[in-house]
């Protein structure tokens, strides 16, 4: 039976027992394995590597199989710590640098790493079995954690491309640059199947629907680890897969990032497992299982989903691993204890900072029978059995190929991906492609902006704190538009502005989203700029001048652009498109004479909405009317004039700033200042009811009013406090994010200045010892330095105060959320 016939049977199964009113009663989040669809592990079990290990496992203790089991981060553990605790994985997570290197670094310092942490996870030592350590790296478009590595378009425009045998290649390459660093094991293919574009991680996905998921599957898999017949990986350049994340997260109830899928168990197969099923068929040696819920069952605690369906009915062979501390959601768990995890069919924990208490606590119930023996046994044989066929006992005969990484082969494909990936929404009077023999004027904060175009998973985990040096090789998109002009006879002015010295013929105004990843990302409504709408300003400045407007959008997700669409002659969804920004000039750009060098080929793999309400809006819906429907795409053949669109949202209201507090001295709202002191509590004034604590603007980086300065007279304990909604800020802490504060010591205190973020407190004045009076400073409070026992910062109403009972006075700028990159701190 092939496999989609098989599914096609696991769902018509599911509604026909409902029909005859015979359907299963199921407990909430327990899944019928009966009516999942079968598939079968290829490659992975076979006599000869089942001795292999049956051997090994004979010689190791249980402190070394429990160590098999736990996965820590580059950033919390160090090769010498594997000589106590002999974990079986380490990873570089998005944030993480290579020991003792700046996290901004090239191939050969993420090879010493790899090479440091595998030399002593294999030395011959008593009491020890070498086993070499399998590093894990989140090379989700690109290696791209490394600089000078290349950077495909993200999962999104990936799928506007509908090509197959090019996604295998571009995994290929992906494989290839992190082979040759040393790393074994890439966290991709993303299969989820995004069904509100709100989420943050929605450029990770293909697409909102399974037909393109489930036909990439396997060409990504195949084309990260190679087939299973040139196995070992590792021999060919190649390297582990994760296919991930297990299962539905692309289904959460208002698109929130590590929340709860409702969906059906029909719609939970029809939707969200067909992926797999083809990533399992092709030998996907690894699925990481999400941190999402399926009604309100944490996936990690999943066991009717972890083993009775994935390792069961779809015949999964391989490893499941956890994702970033996810264990510690599951009821009654905690990052640094959770067998009901283990119990429930995951094999690895990636226990990124609580590693060594978790391998403790893991080793105490393994040794008291409270995790069962055949359990352990059973995960380990899965990691061993991976080891072996990602070619880690073996040769690494492209590791130190440095050459590879960054090649102009591979930049040749990836800048293939970028043109086969952009999308025509609009092309009113022809406007494309431009003549190479005009003036072009490039303007908009995206034109001349690598960091933007690549988006977040960018040498950081936000994709932020990037300059123009860490991409070299790449190109901007201004770059590509600069060489095909000249290359024609034209002329091209990069005005970031929109200001131009000579009249042009016609303007590219480059725009978008700003990188981020994971909940940072997640929204609350799909309008684009809500409130500012500074790009819009620029296109219709070029506009009202008589300029033709080309609109080139970057984002990570369709948004509701009516406005942005109407003011522009043409406008093309150019998703994030990595490293080769020449790309889009390919495709933008004609000849001297106009005519195309290369048409437009993108299809939307994601239904373009008609209203910033629309926030669930997929191919397939009972009611479906958007804007640009799935398939949508204009060529350079069409004749199509888009008609001006309305310019009603259909939302009303602000959105609530989640990360912002406090910017440039002034309020974000919603958010409100409140004042405490002995005299009470008042949301209004500039002062505490008994005037302890008293503000005042002052200039700040020479901006006039830039800084609100804070006074406490001494005579009592008083509180500047942010108050407003309620926010949970949890899973912000569990990602390591961190408060940021911009200061300055106007008087240094007499006494404590207490930080709280919620119920949580830091000592904020142990960060003044090194400060000078009137010198600015910017610190990083991590979140997680807030959460104990008074608070787990779920539900966090006070995102920020400030309390002393000393004189002080100190003058902020800023108060936001932001990524911890390796500068953050626990005062």
């Amino acid at each position: 039976m092939t496999r989609s016939r098989s599914l096609s049977v696991a769902v018509a199964a599911i509604a026909l027992a409902a029909l005859a009113g015979t359907a299963p009663a199921q407990a909430p989040g327990v899944a019928d394995p009966s009516v999942w669809p079968e598939a079968k592990s290829q490659g992975l079990v076979d006599a000869k590597t089942e001795a292999f290990v049956s051997d090994l496992m004979a010689r190791m203790s249980v402190e070394e199989k429990v160590g098999q089991l736990i996965q820590g981060d580059i950033s919390s553990i160090k090769p010498d710590d594997l000589r106590k605790y002999p974990l079986g994985s380490v990873l570089a997570g998005g944030d993480s640098p290579p020991v003792g290197q700046s996290d901004r670094s090239g191939p050969e310092a993420w090879l010493q790493t790899a090479r440091a942490f595998r030399a002593v996870s294999l030395e011959k030592r008593a009491g020890h079995t070498p086993i070499p350590v399998i590093f894990g790296v989140d090379a989700v478009h690109g290696n791209n954690n490394v600089v000078g590595a290349v950077l495909m378009p993200h999962n999104i425009g990936l799928g506007a491309m509908r090509d197959p045998e090019l996604l295998h290649r571009l995994g290929e390459v992906t494989a290839r640059e992190s082979a040759v660093v040393g790393f074994d094991w890439a966290f991709g293919p993303t299969l989820a199947v995004v069904r509100d574009d709100r989420w943050g991680r929605t450029y990770e996905g293909y697409s909102e629907d399974p037909e393109i998921v489930a036909q990439y599957a396997a060409p990504m898999v195949t084309g990260l680890q190679g087939p299973p017949g040139e196995w070992p990986a590792l021999h060919a350049g190649h390297v582990a897969a994760s296919a991930k994340h297990f299962l539905g997260d692309g289904g959460t109830l208002n698109g929130k990032d590590q929340g709860d899928n409702v969906d059906s168990e029909a719609d939970l197969v029809r939707l969200h497992a067909q992926g797999y099923a083809r990533a399992i068929d092709a030998g996907a040696l690894t699925i990481m299982a999400s941190f999402s819920s399926w009604h309100g069952v944490k996936m990690h605690g999943n066991k009717s989903l972890l083993t009775d369906v994935l390792k069961g009915r779809m015949g999964f062979d391989g490893v499941v691993v956890s994702d970033w501390n996810a264990h510690g959601q599951v009821p009654g768990c905690t990052n640094v204890s959770c067998p009901q995890a283990f119990i429930a069919g995951i094999d690895m924990m990636m226990a990124a900072d609580s590693w060594k208490g978790l391998y403790d606590n893991t080793l105490a119930q393994v040794k008291s029978g409270q995790i069962p023996m055949a359990r352990v046994d059973d995960a380990v044989r899965r990691i061993l059995r991976v080891k072996v066929k990602a070619g880690l006992f073996g040769q690494r005969p492209f590791e130190g190929r440095f050459e590879q990484v960054g090649s102009a082969d591979h930049r040749a494909l990836a800048r293939q991906a970028v043109r086969e990936s952009l999308v025509l929404l609009k092309n009113n009077g022809g406007v494309l492609p431009l003549k190479a023999s005009a003036r072009v004027l490039v303007t908009g904060d995206g034109a001349d902006n690598i960091a933007k175009q690549a988006g977040g998973w960018t040498l950081s985990w936000q994709g932020t704190g990037n300059k123009p040096a860490d991409f070299p090789g790449a190109t901007s998109i201004w770059t590509g538009i600069e060489a095909a002009v000249k290359a024609g006879g034209g002329q091209a002015e990069l005005s970031p502005d929109g200001s131009f010295k000579t009249r042009p013929d016609v303007a590219v105004v480059v725009f978008g989203e700003n990188p981020y990843a994971e909940f940072q990302g997640d929204l609350t409504s799909l309008e684009y700029q809500p409130g500012a709408k500074t790009d819009l300003a620029l296109l219709k400045r070029l506009k009202a001048q008589g300029i033709p407007v080309v609109a080139v959008f970057l984002s990570g997700r369709p948004l509701w652009t009516n406005s942005e669409i109407n003011a522009a002659d043409a406008f093309v969804a150019a998703w994030l498109p990595g490293s080769e920004g020449a790309g889009v000039a390919d495709v933008l750009v004609g000849d001297a004479g106009g005519k195309p060098r290369a048409d437009f080929r993108g299809k939307l793999s994601y239904s373009w909405p008609k209203l910033a309400s629309q926030t669930v809006l997929n191919r397939g819906d009972k009611v479906y009317d958007p804007l640009f429907a799935y398939g949508y795409g204009l060529t350079y053949a069409s004749k199509t004039t888009l008609a001006p669109l309305s310019e009603v949202s259909g939302i009303e209201g602000a959105a609530v700033a989640t990360d912002s507090f406090f910017t440039a001295g002034k309020l974000v709202g919603p958010w409100r200042i409140m004042f405490k002191d002995p005299g009470g509590i008042v949301g209004t004034g500039t002062a505490s009811p008994q005037g302890i604590l008293s503000t005042a603007l002052v200039d700040a980086g020479g901006v006039q009013g830039g800084a609100t300065a804070l006074t406490w007279n001494g005579k009592g304990e008083a509180s500047f406090a942010i108050a407003g909604s309620m926010l949970d800020l949890s899973r912000q802490a569990n990602g390591d994010m961190a408060l940021l504060i911009r200061y300055r010591l106007d008087t240094k205190p007499t006494g404590p200045v207490v930080l709280n973020v919620g119920r949580g407190s830091v000592p904020f004045h142990k960060l003044f010892a090194g400060a000078s009076v009137g010198e600015w400073r910017t610190a990083k409070i991590k979140l997680s330095c807030f959460r104990g026992e008074a608070e787990d910062l779920t539900v966090v109403n006070v995102p920020v105060a400030l309390t002393s009972a000393s004189k002080a006075s100190i003058s902020v700028s800023d108060l936001r959320i932001a990524p911890n990159q390796n500068d953050s701190v626990c005062p």
